[in-house]
């Protein structure tokens, strides 16, 4: 796992909501999301494919992403990546090394987020998950989802990923 920056100060014991609706950053706040990059290897022609999840507020037509969130004080960068992929995707995996880290600036606050993203494959496809009444999730080619992602540093992180499979490096 990639080395580990201090926590952001969120619980799973705050009082805002279940795990999987936390309280927003505030505008002024910044935050240190985790997130993963899906994966998986077909049978029948060795493709990799990835999983994508439509944005909870703006549906399918805002594009797509991949599962993201924030860093528990009591868990590892690579356990929230996990995590995440549980809850808005409805996967387990293994986490690989970090792809890297992103800072960007959030399109709904006026905060800047420092984000790390982890490539996960997929062993476990569930077919019910927390968040997956307001996310649909697909598996698609890596250009395919490299052309439908709106946020530069996803496509960045995806990047990233394809140039380890290119290289046989997960």
């Amino acid at each position: 796992p990639a080395p580990a920056p201090p926590p952001t100060g969120r619980s799973k014991d705050s009082a805002t909501g279940p795990p999987y609706f936390r309280q927003s950053p505030s505008p002024s706040s910044s935050s240190l999301p985790v997130g993963c990059i899906p994966y998986r290897v077909r049978d029948d022609n060795g493709e990799v494919e990835v999983l994508v999840i439509c944005s909870r507020k703006k549906g399918a037509s805002a594009g797509v992403l991949f599962p993201k969130g924030g860093w528990e004080l009591d868990e590892s960068m690579d356990e929230a990546a996990r995590r995440e992929a549980l809850e808005e995707a409805g996967v387990r995996g293994e986490t690989g090394q970090s792809l890297g880290r992103w800072c960007y600036q959030s399109r709904s606050y006026e905060a800047t987020y420092e984000g790390y993203m982890f490539p996960l494959r997929v062993t476990d496809e569930l077919e019910r998950w927390p968040e997956m009444s307001g996310r649909g999730r697909t598996w698609v080619t890596v250009q395919d989802a490299m052309d439908r992602c709106p946020h530069l540093w996803m496509r960045e992180a995806l990047q990233r990923f394809a140039d380890r499979v290119a290289d046989a490096a997960l």
